[in-house]
């Protein structure tokens, strides 16, 4: 453990054959019980620390069934009791427009007893009526966030809808300016809204999605969420990965807790380096990534070759602070029994991210009514999450597919599928199964 608190660890085979360009490795981060605050939670004294804003979808299809919009106030107002003392919050209200619920002001409140109540009192007067443009609700939460010292900000987007009152030109110009400002968990509720506009909001502003498909499971969910965002402790945390000049970087991504490709998303950083967002991180984190590297091959037997340095890195009041480090290295050989060993961990990896590209294009197939390729790519997955373990994604394959030989992944569509499942199969595809040491 570093004096940060955090570990850098690589995992991989680094032989390769004579003339072998390709090095692949899992890297292991982790933050130990005493993680470094370096932007971290507000404290007593009233330092910068934490930002929380809650986004209610208060549109007029929340009306119907009534309990909807009435479990989405219940639900905010049990976000409300968990954000800690301290701690700035608001909540906003979004159709198709925004508008601040709490601070009326469009200001940020620091959480005490007094706020948390006046918050719940405010937001006990929502009402359902009107369209949907998420893009504003998210510039309105960027513009509120943007005005508060607070470092580590996140917020909680709850929609039952698709964007239909704005185009997805503005919403993805919304999503772009909200990069690197905060974190978004996005949630959707009941059946009626799209899978895909939201992961496409919780990927980029590095959250999460999920469905709740009855309303009731709102508030458990909503406290769940805040609870995790009170957790964390440093903000904007990013793997650096440094590499030679005859070597480059050919992809980073998030494989565990979730497949998350984070190639398209590196900035560069110095001469041969470049940034891969994180997010933010609280104790007894841990996450892989899996990076590959392209080098030039040396020749067999000569001395092992550095293919590239990772490292953790968070700002710091001095600058770029780094928080773990790590080596990629690359040994040239003639031993075929070295070079053609596959390290396990890069392969359950590979194998995890094959599951959950299986499972979105299985649905879309099915979706656009070809079959043929639906039952291909869904059985695929069957085989996969079988052989990985994976028993959570299992167990939601076995709601869209009859399941004929998990072995071989030979499945039959099932003839009725509940729109619930489907859609929980599709936010959860990207979920993998840790991978042991």
């Amino acid at each position: 453990m570093t004096e940060s608190g955090f570990t850098v660890d690589v995992d991989q085979n680094q032989y390769l054959p004579e003339g072998g360009r390709d090095v692949s490795a899992i890297v292991t981060v982790t933050s130990g019980p005493d993680a470094a605050g370096l932007s971290g939670p507000a404290s007593a004294g009233g330092e910068p620390g934490s930002a929380e804003i809650i986004i209610i979808d208060c549109s007029g299809s929340m009306e119907y069934p009534r309990t909807k919009i009435a479990e989405a106030r219940a639900a905010t107002a049990a976000a409300v009791d968990v954000v800690r003392d301290g701690v700035w919050f608001a909540v906003v209200a979004g159709t198709n427009t925004a508008w601040p619920v709490f601070p009326a002001d469009g200001s940020m409140a620091r959480a005490d007893s007094s706020s948390r109540a006046a918050a719940k009192q405010a937001v006990a007067g929502l009402r359902a009526g009107g369209g949907t443009a998420i893009g504003q609700w998210l510039q309105l939460a960027r513009r509120i966030f943007q005005a508060c010292p607070a470092k580590l900000r996140h917020a909680i987007l709850l929609t039952d809808g698709k964007n239909q009152h704005e185009s997805s030109e503005e919403l993805a110009a919304a999503v772009r300016q909200c990069e690197g400002v905060f974190s978004c968990d996005c949630r959707g509720v009941g059946t009626d809204w799209e899978v895909s506009e939201l992961r496409t909001i919780s990927t980029a502003l590095l959250g999460t999605v999920d469905i709740v498909p009855d309303p009731s499971g709102l508030a458990a969910d909503f406290a769940a969420m805040m609870e995790s965002a009170m957790g964390k402790q440093v903000a904007d945390v990013a793997l650096r990965v440094w590499t030679p000049q005859k070597a480059n970087v050919k992809f980073v991504k998030q494989v565990a807790p979730v497949v998350d490709d984070l190639t398209g998303r590196r900035t560069a950083s110095g001469p041969q380096s470049g940034d891969y967002p994180t997010g933010a991180w609280g104790p007894n984190e841990s996450r892989d990534y899996h990076v590959g590297i392209e080098v030039t091959p040396a020749g067999v037997g000569q001395p092992e070759t550095l293919a590239a340095r990772v490292s953790l890195v968070a700002d710091s009041p001095s600058g770029a602070e780094v928080l773990g480090q790590g080596k990629i290295l690359a040994n040239w050989t003639d031993d075929e029994a070295l070079s053609t060993k596959i390290n396990p961990r890069v392969a359950h990896y590979t194998g995890q991210a094959e599951l959950a590209a299986a499972i979105q294009d299985g649905l879309e197939a099915r979706k656009q009514g070809d079959e043929e390729t639906a039952t291909a790519k869904l059985g695929r997955a069957v085989a996969l999450a079988h052989q990985s373990g994976n028993e959570d994604t299992a167990k939601l394959l076995a709601k869209v597919v009859d399941v004929v030989d998990v072995e071989t992944g030979t499945v039959r569509l099932k003839k009725q599928v509940e729109d619930a499942d489907e859609m929980a199969l599709d936010t959860r595809s990207t979920k993998t199964v840790r991978s042991k040491k």
